[in-house]
């Protein structure tokens, strides 16, 4: 028999994250390597893993994820959305009007919106979206 498995996909920025949730004992793997690795900083990975502590799953499910475009920044937080809406699968046949549903939880810790904000393209005659040229009297 198969484990059953729960995919889902999460964008922020420039980056797109594939995650694949199976049963297991808490190992994240981002691009075959380790999170702690793949992360420059904790603060990243303790971010990426907010929907898990939120629903106190944080060693029931093995989480498998492919990223990429972006930064770091970017990334962890596709990630993160990724991971809310698996759990979200993954609870998708539980009473939604429970107190303790996955939805009203991370909907509540503000997990499930997506982030939309992305760069602005460049204007002409600007140097950026915004930033005009110095300006000279002389």
């Amino acid at each position: 028999m198969s484990k059953q498995v729960w995919t889902a996909t999460g964008r922020r920025k420039r980056s797109v994250a594939r995650v694949k949730m199976v049963g297991g004992t808490g190992k994240i793997t981002v691009n075959g390597v380790d999170v702690n690795e793949y992360m420059p900083y904790a603060t990243l990975v303790l971010d990426l893993k907010q929907p898990l502590v939120a629903t106190d799953n944080e060693n029931r499910f093995d989480i498998e994820v492919n990223v990429s475009g972006g930064g770091f920044s970017g990334q962890t937080g596709a990630i993160r959305l990724g991971i809310t809406r698996a759990l979200l699968k993954f609870d998708e046949n539980t009473d939604q009007t429970r107190e303790d549903s996955y939805r009203r939880i991370l909907k509540a810790g503000g997990f499930i919106t997506r982030d939309s904000r992305i760069k602005e393209r460049k204007k002409y005659g600007l140097k950026k979206a915004r930033r005009a040229p110095q300006f000279s009297k002389r």
